[in-house]
Order: structure tokens, then C-alpha cells, then sequence
């Protein structure tokens, strides 16, 4: 009855069209009415408690450091390395877009905001040259998913955080799967693409090539800093964040000057508006989360799902598949803040590593958001491309499937996982 009343009252008030931070506050006063415990005054302090964390802190300044990432031209001069790398072989504007991708991943740990800047830098290069647009923008939607995998990740920390696991070793232990996502999207444009009759530009000189790197390398080596202060544990990742911020504005302000003082003032109150979307969704959460607790939601979950619990593989499979449908639903901050409460005791009491989980976990959440019909990315892509839902959701398909298979071949290999991953941490 409890589950039901949980799930019920969250679905109506999603129906009637409330937003899903209010929902998930009245899914906590139904708990609450039904537990017969309700108190106005509990209800708010929850909601202050829920924002009230110091990892946190790292949200709004990922979320800033992308902003100023996008505008200082650290992304295009990414792209333009890029271009010049791979841009010259048979569908070689796919490689760039997947390549640029993987570093700007490790640059704003945004899906959305990687999406929409890769959109505006390569669909139009893409169309004009010859290839599919909606195949091309389902490719750029693709690989905007790999930013909440690869380190710096916003999904990382608010799950490290609602989940109570290392948000370090989680950071860590995302870098190599980002990777097999990067080569899964690598080897189906590859297919797609291989009797296209589009003429790719020229082969870039090495002097070029040169010239590229050196103009990216201030962008470039960020990812090494944030990576090798992570793993020698000179910061944290909340202070990793300041670190990814103040870097992207001292770069655009002092060393490429495509950015003044005037400018940064847009950014600040860009980055402040998404932030407090977020943090106003984990604050909310964080009442059904405190309430889940105490009606005993986990123990219900761990006798449905005991069945599978001598087998932690096919029990990982069935969650991916539960993730997988709410995914479809919700966005992948609230998926995460309403899931993880719930699946954690039975990921522990099952023997599966937190970590593992937590990599598998965010991985499904970040392909959630190219699966229609919500798909934060793919309405971003379409709208930053002026291109229809429908077409970007047909041209994301092939790629979206080749992710869910590396997903699962990493359920069946947990080695793909945790091997790098205890070597990096």
C-alpha cells in the first residue's frame, strides 16, 4: 500500500502537470498524510537539509566552468583540434563530433550544455558537407551523453552524494566506460556512414595540426589537472570544481580574450538559473528520500527482488531495466534522487560494489536523456539545430542502442568497470 501510495500520488501530480519538484514534495506530504506524521514543519526542514550539503557545492560551479567554456572559446578551439586530427578521413565530421565530445566531457560534466555547443558548432558543417541531418544530429545527441560519465560529472556528485559513495573513486571509475561509450558511437557512425557519398575536407598539414593543438592546449589540460589532483587527492571534487571554474575564466579573460568582465555577468546568472533548477529538485527529493526511509521502502523492494539476490548479475539486469523505463519519464536528476534511496539497500545487500553500481547507474540515467518522448538532450539538439523532435529522435536510435549494449556488456563483464577503475583510484 505504501509503494502504491509512493508511486500514485508522484505519477497524478505529473499528469495534472505539475512540475517535478513539486510533485516529488507532494508525493512526500501523501507519504506523510498516510503515515499519519504529517507536520508542515518536518516537510521544510527536509527541504532546507536537502540543499544543504558542501559536495553539492561542486553542481554550481561544473554548471559555471561550462558556461564559460561555451563562451571564452575553449569548446570551438576543441572542435578546430579535432577537425584538424580526424576531420580528412571517409565521414570524418562523426569522428570529430565523438572526439570533441570525450574532451569536452572532461571539461563541464553537462550533457545539455555539450549537446547544444556541439550542435552549433558541427551540424551545420555536417548538413552542408553532405551527411543525413537528423543521423547527424542523433549523433551529436549521443555523445553529449558522455559528459555526465567521463569526469567532471554533475550526476556523479549527486548520486555520491543521495547515495552516500565516494564521489572520487565514482569520477574515477567513469573515465574508461565513457571511453567504450565513445567507441560503441565510433563503430555505428562508422557502419552508418561507410557507403555515404559525402567528399571529406582535405588532410590537414602537420603545421596545422600543430597550430590546432597549441591554440587548444590551454583547454586540453584541464582535464589532466582535475584527473591528477582527484588521484593524488590534492583536492576534492567540490574544490576540483572552483578549480574547473576559475581555470575556464582566467583562459577566456586573460589568455584568449574572447571574454570581458561585462560578459562574465550573463554567465554567472545563466549558470545560477539552471543550478537552482537542480538544487531546488535535490532539496525536494530529499523529503521523499527521508520518507522512503522511514516507511520502510528499501525492505519492501529487498523482499519483491529477493529472488534474484543469489544472483547479482541478473539482479543488476533487472534494475538497469526498471532505470531504463523511468528514464523514458523523468529527467536524470529527479530519476537519480528518487531511485537511489530506494535501490541502495538492495545493491548492498546483494554484494555489488556501490561504485560499479553508481557507474552503471548514471550511464543508464545519462542515455535516459536521448530516449523519447522527454529527452533533455534530444529537445536541446532540436531546438539548437532547428531540427524536428521526430527526425532527431529517429537519427538518435542506432547510436542510443549501440549504448545500452555496451551498458549491458558491462552488467555481463563487471571487469570493464572496475579493473581501470582500481587502477585509476
Amino acid at each position: 500500500m505504501t509503494i502504491a501510495i509512493f508511486v500514485g500520488s508522484l505519477l497524478l501530480a505529473m499528469a495534472l502537470g505539475v512540475p517535478i519538484a513539486f510533485s516529488l514534495l507532494l508525493c512526500g506530504a501523501a507519504l506523510m498524510w498516510h503515515l499519519g506524521m504529517f507536520d508542515a514543519q518536518i516537510l521544510a526542514q527536509n527541504v532546507i537539509e536537502g540543499a544543504n550539503s558542501f559536495p553539492l557545492l561542486a553542481v554550481p560551479f561544473f554548471m559555471l566552468a561550462g558556461e564559460v567554456m561555451n563562451a571564452g572559446g575553449l569548446s570551438r578551439r576543441i572542435v578546430n583540434f579535432a577537425m584538424a586530427l580526424v576531420g580528412h578521413v571517409k565521414g570524418g565530421l562523426g569522428y570529430v563530433t565523438i572526439v570533441a565530445a570525450v574532451i569536452m566531457a572532461a571539461l563541464s560534466g553537462s550533457a545539455v550544455a555539450d549537446a547544444a555547443a556541439l550542435t552549433a558548432l558541427l551540424l551545420p558543417m555536417m548538413v552542408a558537407a553532405g551527411h543525413d541531418r537528423a543521423r547527424s544530429a542523433g549523433l551529436i545527441a549521443s555523445a553529449g551523453i558522455i559528459a555526465p560519465i567521463i569526469p567532471p560529472s554533475i550526476g556523479f556528485v549527486i548520486f555520491g552524494v543521495t547515495a552516500n559513495v565516494s564521489v572520487s573513486k565514482l569520477f574515477m571509475a567513469g573515465i574508461v566506460p565513457g571511453i567504450w561509450l565513445a567507441l560503441a558511437l565510433w563503430v555505428t557512425w562508422w557502419w552508418l556512414v561507410r557507403k555515404e557519398k559525402v567528399t571529406p575536407p582535405p588532410r590537414q598539414s602537420r603545421s596545422e595540426v600543430f597550430k590546432a593543438f597549441r591554440e587548444a592546449t590551454w583547454a586540453l589540460v584541464l582535464p589532466f589537472i582535475i584527473v591528477f589532483g582527484l588521484k593524488f587527492g590534492i583536492f576534492t571534487p567540490t574544490e576540483a570544481a572552483v578549480v574547473a571554474a576559475v581555470y575556464a575564466i582566467f583562459v577566456s579573460l586573460v589568455v584568449y580574450r574572447e571574454l570581458s568582465f561585462r560578459q562574465l555577468v550573463p554567465l554567472f546568472i545563466a549558470a545560477a538559473t539552471t543550478c537552482a533548477v537542480v538544487m531546488f529538485l535535490v532539496a525536494a527529493a530529499m523529503v521523499s528520500a527521508w520518507l522512503i526511509t522511514v516507511a520502510n521502502l528499501p525492505a519492501q523492494l529487498v523482499d519483491l527482488l529477493r529472488p534474484l539476490m543469489d544472483n547479482p548479475k541478473l539482479l543488476m539486469v533487472a534494475i538497469m531495466v526498471i532505470t531504463m523505463i523511468v528514464g523514458t519519464a523523468l529527467d536524470m536528476t529527479p530519476t537519480i534522487l528518487l531511485l537511489t534511496p530506494v535501490l541502495m539497500p538492495v545493491v548492498k545487500a546483494a554484494g555489488i560494489d556501490p561504485v560499479y553500481f553508481g557507474v552503471l547507474f548514471i550511464i543508464n540515467n545519462a542515455i535516459g536523456l536521448v530516449t523519447p518522448p522527454v529527452g533533455t538532450v534530444l529537445n536541446a539538439v532540436a531546438g539548437v539545430g532547428k531540427v524536428s523532435m521526430d527526425d532527431v529522435t529517429k537519427g538518435v536510435m542506432p547510436f542510443m542502442i549501440a549504448q545500452f549494449v555496451i551498458m549491458f556488456l558491462m552488467v555481463a563483464f563487471p571487469q570493464l568497470v572496475m579493473v581501470p577503475a582500481r587502477w585509476f583510484y
